[in-house]
Formats: structure tokens, sequence, C-alpha cells
């Protein structure tokens, strides 16, 4: 961003003074995005930050996702809202147990673009078997989760110094590939699903003076107009759309894919919250008093048997929910049912179960709102599995 100009020297400068002073020179370009006073202590990211920026062929929105492990929750939140995603690979690291994590649930969450950046090559001393090695490893696991290596382009970086950044960079004369911003204006836009009912999961809610309260999220489907009468599930909270804006601009609609902040006449902070679903009064959400879906275990200690109650991450909603029956264990690789009924399932295993949320939760099928499906499985700091919803019991 700041080599295309989307942030202004001064700013970086005065970054890189408060870095120099907490002894970490190397972190004046995260601040960009690390405003938490607790992320710049610590020197990661914690929370998901928007940004806008522009190359000379498309309207970005930036999303930043935090890549340490104790705050996956937040990756997943984040995930959950974009179309592509760039996976950094540190190459003095290769791939690390979270990587594999990010690319497993990058899958899960419906981004199927993707690009690599290989970064920190100035630690390697930008050798290209090193940058050969880490592409083999990352191969190796994009493949066995579905994605095709040969359509992804892996991009050796140095953030720090701008290499390939913004332009090719003289000191990779064996890389042949496109630079970043080459690569983001290579992606293809994703058809905008607009026909589909009015979804907006909420990622937030605030209390702004003078507007009252505007939650703020990612319209996944459809469009929502000034005037529309909307509805909040799963509390069933109604009213009607005031006013839209993004990036600190009024819009008159909003579409999917935009990152939006909502006003609505007679809806207060403590009406909704994070998880939450905004849809039309005459078509609202789903909220489902069981579902049944389609899971894949990715990783688990020991077995997973009915009964077992991890926490459910869907959109933005993170809800406990309970597998009440294991109704058959499939055949990961033909999805013909090997088993029905089976007692327990381990790491691999791909099956259908029937779930049942400890509290009320807004789901779709995946063959009428995809964006709405899917979910992720998490438990003990790990991500257990991934999974899609194939029919909703409605409470």
């Amino acid at each position: 961003m700041f080599d295309a100009g989307a942030i202004a020297p001064h700013v970086i400068d005065k970054f890189r003074e408060e870095a120099k002073q907490k002894g970490k020179e190397s972190f004046a370009f995260a601040w960009v995005m690390d405003s938490l006073k607790e992320e710049r202590e610590r020197g990661i990211t914690i929370d998901i930050a928007h940004k806008r920026f522009d190359t000379d062929k498309f309207y970005f929105t930036v999303v930043d996702c935090p890549g340490h492990r104790d705050f996956v929750k937040n990756m997943i939140t984040g995930a959950s809202q974009a179309d592509a995603a760039v996976l950094v690979v540190a190459a003095p690291d290769g791939v690390m147990a979270q990587t594999k994590e990010h690319i497993f649930l990058a899958r899960t969450l419906g981004i199927n673009q993707l690009i690599v950046a290989i970064n920190k090559m100035d630690a390697v001393e930008y050798s290209e078997a090193r940058y050969k090695e880490v592409i083999t490893e990352v191969s190796g696991i994009l493949k066995m989760i579905g994605f095709k290596p040969s359509d992804i382009p892996f991009i050796p970086t140095s953030a720090f110094y701008g290499d390939n950044m913004v332009k090719i960079s003289d000191k990779t004369p064996w890389y042949k590939g496109p630079c970043i911003m080459d690569a983001l204006n290579n992606l293809k836009q994703p058809e905008k699903p607009s026909t589909l009912p009015l979804r907006i999961p909420v990622e937030d809610a605030y209390t702004i003076s003078g507007i009252g309260t505007v939650p703020v999220g990612r319209v996944e489907t459809g469009v929502m107009k000034k005037g529309d009468k909307v509805v909040f599930m799963p509390g069933g909270i109604t009213g009607e759309v005031k006013s839209i804006e993004m990036h600190h601009e009024e819009i008159p609609q909003a579409f999917p894919g935009d990152n939006i902040g909502w006003n609505v006449r007679g809806i207060g902070k403590s009406d909704i919250r994070r998880g939450d679903v905004c849809g039309p009064v005459d078509n609202p959400p789903s909220v489902a008093d069981e579902f049944v879906g389609q899971i894949v275990v990715l990783q688990h200690p020991s077995a997973i048997t009915a009964g077992y109650t991890p926490v459910f991450h869907a959109h933005t909603s993170q809800t406990a929910c309970q597998l009440i029956a294991l109704n058959k264990k499939l055949d990961p690789k033909t999805g013909q049912v090997k088993e029905e009924n089976p007692t327990f399932l381990k790491a691999g295993d791909a099956a259908i179960v029937t779930i049942k949320p400890t509290k009320p939760m807004v789901i779709e099928p995946v063959k009428e709102i995809p964006q709405l499906g899917r979910f992720a499985i998490r438990d003990m700091g790990m991500t257990i599995a991934a999974g899609m919803c194939m029919s909703v019991k409605q409470k």
C-alpha cells in the first residue's frame, strides 16, 4: 500500500519513530493495520482491520487477518468476508502449523483464489533454492486441500524492502512471474449473488453520536436499499434502513462484497451482536433448531463421538453446537457412504452428522445460500473440522 501511494510517507515516518522507541523498528508497516495498543506492544495482529486500496483496475478492501494461532477465531471472522487471499509464508520458516490451518480455513470459507507470497526473502539472501523448497512444501498442502498449485502464483517477496511488491525486483533475477500488484490485478472478479435474498452477517455494532446504532458487516448476498424493512436474526428485531455507508461515504444501496455500516430506525445497541444476520422481513435468515451437515475432520487428539460439543464458526457467528448423531461415514475421495451410524470419527474422516446449536444461530443450506452454509469447527485452540450445511430444521 505504501509503494502504491495509498499511505502518506509522513504516516510511515511517524510509525518508524514510534517503533524505534519500542525497539521494534521492523514493525512500522505493520502498524498501518495494527491499531490496537496491545498489537503494537506485542508486535502481532490480533483483530481484523479493513482498509480501502485501489489498483488501476480494481477497488479492493484489504482485510488484515491475524496469523498468530491464539487468534485464529478472529482470522475466521475476517476470512469469511473475503473473495481472495494472499497467503504469506516466511522463507526462513517455511510451512508452520497455522499455514496448513489457514489454507484449510480459506478453502472452507469459500475463498478459491489464492496468491502465495514467500516473504522475508532478504533473510535467506534471495536464494532461489530456498524459494523452490518452500513452493514444494506449500504445494503439498494445497493439493491435499483441493487447490491447484499450477493456478497459483508463488511470489518471492521482501515486504520490508518492497521487493516484488509493486514492481519486479532486480534482487530476484531468476524469478519470471508477476509481482504482488500484478497478481492482484490478475484476480477474477467474483460473480455477485445479488439475485439471492439479502444476507448481511453482523461483524460488530457501534453507537455513533448523532446517528445511533450502526451495525457493520459485509453484504454476502442480495441488495440493501435505504428504506428497506429488515430483521436481525436470531433475535427477530425489525426496523427500517435509514442510511448505508461504505468507507465513510454514504451510498444509496449496497451490493454483495460491500463492507458497510448501516443504521436502522428503532434498533438499540443491545439488540444486535456479532453473529446476527440481517435480512428482509419477508424472507428472514433461517434460525436452526438443528441442522444436518457434511464435515471433514482435519485433526483431533482422539476421536469424535455423538455428544461432542465444540464451537462452530459460521459467517461471523461463534456458537457451541452439539453433534447429536453421526449418520454416515463417507469416503472422502468419492463421497460414497462407507459406513452407516459410525460410533466415532477421527482425523481424515468425512461424515454426515446432525448438529444441535446450544443457542439459536443462523445458518442456511449451502445449496440455497452458499455464503451462509459453510462452517469451521474449533476446540482446544485448534481447528478440528470444517463442513457445510445440507438442510436446516427451523426453530
